[in-house]
């Protein structure tokens, strides 16, 4: 599992609805009012499912913590977990004895934790408003090359549904989000990088 599928639970569906002539890149008032009320939840905790770009399905339970934090657990033997401290982003398979780290910074990642998702800035490619949905797409080229993230949020209730994370190879993987709980408290611990074992790990398979 790359950066890019695990990152997007590190999170396709061929359903996924596409960005056409109405999709607009300067966005309205009641887009930047969805993305300063996604901004403004601290935590949040709930279960996901996690669709790949060949279409196999994984699922298990997410935590964030703004900024920067992420947790996934996926379910299954495997004990596959995706952890960002603020600073990296750990891939962690107990299973398979593997553990890969990426500076958070050069994920798209970065922009579904940032402190503040900002409208006005260059980094956003579309936005799309339809009566069930609105659709957000950010990229920074200069960072993150041709990946970006696309975030999908109830128009209604301004909640996050799902977001698909879309690699240098055009391959998306995407997270649909549920049985949410806002502003939770988290334990810390949750969002630890055991980086002892990722040294340990990798000194082995260099050996």
């Amino acid at each position: 599992m790359g950066i890019a599928g695990a990152a997007a639970c590190l999170a396709a569906l061929p359903s996924l609805p596409g960005f056409d002539a109405r999709a607009q890149a300067t966005p309205t008032e009641t887009a930047q009012k969805i993305a300063d009320h996604f901004a403004g939840v601290r935590t949040m905790a709930g279960e996901f499912v996690q669709f790949g770009p060949r279409g196999e399905q994984t699922g298990g339970k997410f935590y964030i913590e703004r900024p920067g934090k992420i947790r996934f657990n996926y379910d299954g033997a495997s004990g596959f977990k995706v952890i960002s401290d603020g600073e990296s982003v750990a891939l962690d398979n107990k299973k398979m004895n593997t553990m890969d780290l990426y500076p958070l910074s050069k994920t798209p990642l970065k922009l579904l934790l940032d402190q503040r998702i900002d409208l006005s800035g260059d980094k956003v490619k579309s936005v799309k408003e339809e009566d069930d949905l609105t659709t957000i797409q950010l990229a920074d080229k200069s960072v993150f090359g041709n990946s970006r993230i696309t975030m999908m949020f109830d128009p209604k209730t301004y909640e996050l549904r799902q977001w698909t994370i879309t690699d240098a190879q055009g391959k998306d993987t995407t997270v649909m989000i549920f049985n949410v709980q806002e502003g939770v408290r988290l334990d810390q611990n949750l969002f630890k990088i055991d980086y002892r074992r990722n040294l340990e790990v990798n000194r082995k398979s260099r050996q």
